[in-house]
């Protein structure tokens, strides 16, 4: 029995991960509630098991007296003497009951005791293994479409990825392999609940960490993400080494490691933009790819004034507002973008500007504090005529 036992508890730790003390404690607990149905209590009942040899002995411990009124926790003299002549009368004697005696209900508690158990493990394990993935990306088999939500095969547990998490426009067939941002990992009674998503902006981030060697290493730092999923994502990165260029090194020898994130995302654009703590320089690289011929930014207001060529309004703008309203959420700042036009109609440059040597990226912000990064949405009803923006991955071809 030993031996199956332990050949049993082997297998268990091998394919399910479940330790064998784990096991060997259920196993004990099933014996003590077997003895309790059995003998309608278990206070006297001792279990002793070599967690070695998985030998196990149960015993009821019993008071030895000259009558016996309780014969579940009393034993006569004349029957101690039988099993040891050294006891005599207030001694203990420990009495073996064999397990093989236990009636049929009380075997089929015992084990389903085990069973449940052994679930309950299964659920532990596979939580635990997920809850340490919780904030970052795994690779996920789709099975099947239950309604709009898709059902995740992630390993050793289901996903659902549901239709608010799921980019627009993507379609997957079954078995094809994506990547997945786990939100968050929740514990039930039916296992571990799995919540992912891919329109997270940390899935962009984590992608990077796991393409970009220097960012993963912390040598390049992403400083923000702004995120449409599906159409455009914008992100800010920064080096701590003097000799490393955080775009080049997120874009990769003739955009190869782009252009695998970009691939991961079916098409989705990607804007690397270089990261600054001058507010105005941040605003003039996050409406990227136009170009800014002055930027005023207020860092207690956390708003910036922008001007732009007026060839260039609708590009700084952005099919929809896309572009200032990326920028916008990247930089934290609420930003209000005018042509040189509007400019001089407001009087905010001279009526002889357009007559006036131009110098482009004149930045009219000396005095400002630490940023602070809030999602800022970008609201200007006086620009409607936006255009397509320059196809972009994120590479700086298109600046």
């Amino acid at each position: 029995m030993s031996t199956e036992l332990m050949e049993a508890l082997t297998i268990l730790e091998q394919e399910k991960d479940i330790s064998k003390e784990t096991m060997l404690d259920a196993i004990e607990n099933s014996l003590m509630n077997a003895c309790k149905n059995h003998f309608k209590k278990a206070d006297n009942i001792k279990v002793v098991m070599n967690r070695e040899t998985c030998d196990f002995a149960v015993y009821a411990e019993k008071t030895v007296v000259e009558e016996v009124e309780d014969p579940e926790e009393e034993i006569s003299l004349v029957n101690a003497k039988m099993m040891d002549s050294k006891y005599e009368l207030g001694d203990i004697v420990q009495v073996p009951i064999d397990s093989k005696s236990f009636g049929r209900i009380a075997t089929q508690n015992a084990k389903n005791l085990i069973l449940q158990k052994i679930r309950e493990e299964e659920r532990k394990v596979v939580y635990d293994q997920y809850f340490e993935k919780e904030k970052d990306i795994v690779t996920g088999i789709v099975q099947r479409y239950v309604g709009r939500n898709i059902s995740i095969d992630l390993g050793k547990a289901d996903a659902m990825l549901t239709e608010n998490e799921q980019v627009k426009g993507e379609v997957f067939k079954p078995t094809e392999r994506i990547k997945l941002y786990v939100v968050e990992v929740k514990n039930t009674t039916k296992g571990p609940k799995i919540l992912v998503s891919r329109t997270h902006p940390e899935l962009v981030k984590r992608l990077f960490e796991s393409e970009v060697t220097e960012v993963k290493d912390g040598i390049v730092e992403i400083k923000s993400i702004a995120r449409e999923a599906g159409s455009r994502t914008k992100i800010a990165v920064w080096s701590n080494d003097p000799d490393v260029d955080p775009v080049g090194a997120c874009v990769g020898m003739n955009g190869q490691r782009v252009n695998a994130i970009v691939n991961e995302l079916r098409g989705e654009k990607i804007d690397i933009i270089n990261w600054s703590d001058n507010p105005a320089i941040l605003i003039e690289n996050a409406l990227s790819p136009a170009k800014v011929i002055s930027v005023a930014a207020d860092p207690e207001e956390k708003t910036a004034s922008v001007i732009v060529p007026d060839y260039q309004l609708s590009l700084a703008i952005g099919k929809e507002g896309q572009n200032a309203r990326l920028a916008a959420r990247l930089t934290g700042y609420k930003i209000d973008i005018k042509s040189e036009t509007q400019a001089i109609e407001s009087g905010e440059l001279p009526a002889n500007y357009m007559d006036m040597p131009m110098e482009e990226g004149v930045f009219e912000s000396d005095i400002y504090e630490d940023d602070v990064y809030e999602d800022d949405v970008y609201e200007d009803d006086a620009y409607e005529d936006d255009i397509d923006e320059e196809e972009s991955y994120g590479d700086e071809s298109d600046e």
